[in-house]
């Protein structure tokens, strides 16, 4: 999250890639309902459409300390639900066709496609939002923000894709297949994309927010981890097999859980480097030593902007909490990658300024 004096103009490029990504999600939905009728799609795309609400909060729980841009969020769920989603299935498609005419049988060619060229092929243009927002680089403050980015890119594309596998079971097996299918999909794995990608968002935030030699080695680290948990998920699956798909389960926990370890971790160290910094700011006026109390622990920050909410002072609490967040993390850049030190004043008085504005009130 950007302070409002530092906020940057949304760039021609993300505005570009999120239009375009909104209206091949839209083609490719208009497509699925002129195939599928009315009733099929409405039940697939409601279907689809019930467990985000939930997953969407759940990601952007885990940002709630440092908001992301609602553009940027915006472009990284329209990229996975329009351009990743369309050039998966056409890429997905070629490759299953280079095989058949390499001889190989409908069933090889199937599975190849399900278990091989899908995990391949979606998590790199999934993960490719990542890349793209590499220009908007000062969003990119630690591994939580490449986990929420990669997460939305995961949901969007999850979204759409169930539409499409919800439709194929109504009309193989009707209302019954459609709602079967929702309870392993949308119930028991609803975070499969999400994490897979999360994978490549933790290499990309790694390889911004460190100084280490080898630190770009982590995107195509992250990338692999990404494709071996969705190649794991969809061979399991193939077999029908309840206890690989048991394991595979348990696997993409488990990935899940060190994911929530990290930005957790993360969290509670960008929480103590608070304590660290910003009582060197209290002979001006901006921080006392009950503003660390407050600024330094979740639920203190909580009850402060309920406070300031009773007192219609939301707006001021909430304008005050994120500059001395976004203070903290200028302070946490510099420590770890180095910053001119002009650069560094001009963004900290920036900062201070919406402190001095928010106190105001």
């Amino acid at each position: 999250m950007t302070a409002p004096l530092l906020a940057q103009r949304p760039s021609k490029a993300l505005l570009i890639g999120l239009v375009v990504s909104g209206v091949l999600a839209l083609v490719v939905l208009a497509l699925m309902l002129w195939s599928g009728g009315p009733v099929g799609f409405g039940l697939s795309a409601l279907l689809a459409v019930a467990p985000l609400p939930v997953l969407l909060a759940a990601v952007l729980s885990l940002d709630r300390l440092e908001p992301e841009p609602k553009l940027n969020l915006a472009f990284a769920f329209a990229w996975g639900a329009g351009v990743a989603i369309v050039l998966g299935v056409a890429l997905t498609f070629v490759g299953q066709e280079l095989f058949a005419r390499a001889g190989y049988g409908s069933a090889v060619v199937d599975d190849v496609g399900t278990v091989l060229l899908a995990p391949v092929i979606e998590e790199a243009l999934k993960g490719s939002a990542l890349l793209l927002l590499l220009r908007r680089r000062r969003e990119i403050d630690g591994l939580t923000d490449g986990i929420v980015y990669a997460s939305m890119a995961g949901l969007g594309f999850a979204a759409v894709e169930n539409v499409g596998y919800y439709l194929l079971a109504f009309g193989e097996n009707g209302a019954g297949g459609a709602v079967q299918l929702f309870v392993m999909r949308g119930l028991i794995d609803p975070l499969g994309h999400p994490i897979y990608t999360s994978l490549i968002g933790v290499g990309v935030a790694y390889a911004l927010t460190r100084r280490t030699p080898a630190r770009f080695a982590a995107i195509p680290l992250g990338y692999l981890g990404a494709v071996f948990l969705h190649g794991l998920w969809n061979g399991a699956a193939t077999t029908g097999s309840l206890a690989w798909l048991g394991t595979a389960y348990l696997v993409i926990m488990a990935a899940l859980v060190l994911l929530i370890v990290v930005t957790v971790a993360e969290r509670r160290h960008l929480v103590a480097r608070m304590g660290v910094y910003l009582p060197g700011y209290r002979d001006t006026g901006l921080v006392s030593e009950a503003d660390v109390r407050m600024l330094t622990t979740l639920p203190a920050r909580k009850i402060a902007r309920k406070w300031a909410r009773s007192a219609g002072l939301g707006r001021a609490m909430s304008d005050y909490q994120q500059a001395a967040t976004e203070l903290t993390l200028l302070h946490l850049r510099a420590e770890r990658k180095g910053m001119d030190p002009v650069r560094f004043a001009v963004e900290r008085d920036a900062y201070l300024g919406v402190m001095a504005h928010a106190r105001r009130w």
